[in-house]
């Protein structure tokens, strides 16, 4: 029986023009971060490619690649003479790199940098290396040293990623994970049509293969103006889409302050718990169109429970329209300062002594650490849980009420969210995974080894009754695998995909082959990559590889074959 096409359920084709331009913002201090602008490295990249496909492709680089050629054969003729001279010349580069590094290495030296510094010194005070001050000589040695004596060159170059790994030790690790995001979207967000980013995806895929595509919405972050605008990233995905119908599955962007800035967004009525939508942006895209599903991002400032989204949420629900969340803190987050109105949860509580709970206080000030909150994937349970779900409906408007039917709050819901499909991109992030193998000695992450049917119970107490301070306990101290595990097994379309965290298969293959041999897991976990974000790891076709090598033929056939046939189903 022939198997369905593999499908990756997690790809990006945005380019740099939808990207804005300030991702430095909180990273880098003020005005520093206006020179750090993310327009100006895209335009670098642009031209880079466009003046370097001149040159490689000019008919005198042509002619200079025989020249080269023609003198390293020239120069193997000789063979003990290439080698004193390689060794003598490949000496003299290090150390002229050396020297001009010398002024920004660590004082610590390790044992290859103290030995660097003693031989350089020795052979300095002897006058047996190019002296100083000489720039002209220094960069012809080095390029004739790059293009002509290879060995030498492989030599030069493992030295300084030996050097380079030391310096990498000197920023933090959100700087660290910018200077990859920027680089990121430079290498493959320089093209100027998704399109083409499309073609460098499914390039490296079997003919057939079906790919999910996850639009951004950065309008809102506060990191500047984007070049594109959101309605013109989606006309092209529209576009594609039409094209390729059988293995195209774009999503659309929801974002409240969107939503509500604009009503051309979305316009609905309801009758009995269903929502209609009328004339708007999200049924051009999601019954005229045929999007596939709905890509929401809390870090960019927002919670999944806002007024604006919940009649989205109850006409995805009904329709079983696929939802994936971003749940991974990453680089990606609201650049401004934090409001006054999330410095408490909403619908958490916490013991604030004697019996008496108040509102989950939320302490984080800087902009990455208050991301932290948005993307919680405890803030889910106030969606599938009907009785917090009540609370949040409580507290909205009259509209949102009639909708869900509320009548107080001792009474049930009419209708809820039980049934949204939802997904959680990244299953929380790799940090999250090996912080559940670490918490050996916890009472909460051990529940899915001790009740693999459930998990946690979030709501309730060893005697079945409502403990209010316990989500307090499992927001601030319980892995994010093991929230998303147990919402994975208690409502019955909550899945997880695997992306991003796919590029370190070494340490967590183990886990997600634990995670697969459980029944009511098995069927909710779904291949996914992250492209083009996870590219700075490892290629597409090489995570792939990895997947198809270390699972089982059954298992990778679930999780990138059926799952996602199952995920993408509406109704």
């Amino acid at each position: 029986m022939k198997k369905k096409p593999v499908i990756n359920c997690h790809t990006h084709i945005f380019t740099g023009d939808h990207v804005p331009p300030y991702l430095a913002k909180t990273v880098a201090p003020p005005p520093l971060y206006y020179l750090i602008n993310l327009a100006w490295v895209v335009s670098f990249f642009r031209r880079y490619h466009a003046i370097r496909n001149k040159i490689v492709y000019s008919p005198w680089m042509k002619r200079f690649e025989i020249v080269k050629n023609e003198t390293r054969i020239f120069i193997n003729k000789f063979e003990f003479i290439k080698t004193l001279f390689t060794i003598g010349l490949t000496g003299d580069v290090l150390f002229i790199i050396y020297r001009h590094l010398m002024p920004y290495l660590p004082k610590d030296e390790n044992m290859i940098m103290k030995a660097l510094r003693i031989v350089y010194e020795f052979l300095s005070s002897r006058h047996l290396l190019l002296s100083n001050g000489k720039l002209g000589l220094e960069i012809f040695f080095t390029i004739f040293l790059i293009l002509f004596l290879p060995s030498g060159r492989n030599f030069i170059f493992a030295i300084l990623k030996k050097i380079i790994s030391i310096l990498s030790i000197l920023p933090s690790k959100q700087t660290k994970d910018l200077v990859r995001r920027y680089l990121n979207i430079g290498r493959y967000a320089f093209h100027q049509q998704q399109r083409t980013i499309f073609t460098k995806l499914k390039d490296q895929y079997p003919e057939g293969t079906g790919f999910v595509v996850l639009p951004m919405d950065m309008e809102y972050m506060d990191a500047g103006k984007v070049r594109n605008s959101y309605k013109e990233q989606m006309e092209e995905l529209a576009y594609l889409k039409k094209k390729k119908p059988d293995t195209f599955f774009p999503f659309v962007f929801a974002d409240p302050r969107r939503m509500k800035e604009d009503p051309t967004q979305f316009k609905y009525t309801h009758s009995q718990g269903k929502v209609m939508l009328e004339d708007c942006f999200f049924k051009t895209y999601l019954e005229t169109n045929q999007f596939n599903g709905i890509k929401i991002y809390p870090a960019l400032g927002y919670y999944v429970f806002d007024d604006m989204l919940l009649p989205l949420w109850k006409y995805a629900a009904d329709h079983q329209i696929p939802i994936t969340t971003h749940c991974i803190r990453g680089t990606i987050y609201y650049r401004g300062s934090k409001k006054d109105e999330w410095n408490r949860h909403e619908v958490f509580e916490q013991a604030n002594g004697h019996n008496q709970f108040t509102s989950l206080l939320l302490p984080q000030m800087s902009a990455m650490d208050n991301s932290y909150n948005f993307t919680h994937p405890l803030n889910y349970l106030c969606l599938l849980e009907e009785i917090l779900l009540r609370k949040v409906v409580m507290n909205s408007n009259d509209n949102i009420k009639s909708l869900f039917g509320f009548t107080n709050a001792d009474t049930p819901l009419l209708y809820n969210l039980s049934h949204l499909k939802i997904c959680f991109a990244h299953f929380g992030g790799d940090d999250e995974w090996l912080r559940f193998f670490e918490r050996d000695r916890d009472n909460y992450s051990s529940q899915l080894v001790k009740n693999p049917a459930k998990g946690i119970d979030f709501l309730h107490d060893d005697e079945g009754k409502i403990a209010r301070g316990k989500p307090e306990i499992i927001w601030k101290s319980v892995d994010w695998y093991t929230i998303i595990t147990s919402l994975m097994l208690q409502y019955p379309n909550v899945y997880a995909d695997i992306s991003y965290i796919l590029h370190d298969e070494t340490s967590l293959l183990p886990l997600l082959k634990q995670t697969l041999a459980n029944a009511g897991l098995k069927q909710r976990v779904l291949f996914g990559t992250d492209f083009f974000v996870v590219r700075n790891h490892k290629s597409d076709k090489q995570m792939l590889a990895d997947m198809m090598c270390g699972l089982t033929e059954e298992e990778f056939d679930t999780i990138a074959r059926e799952n996602p046939v199952r995920f993408l189903e509406r109704c």
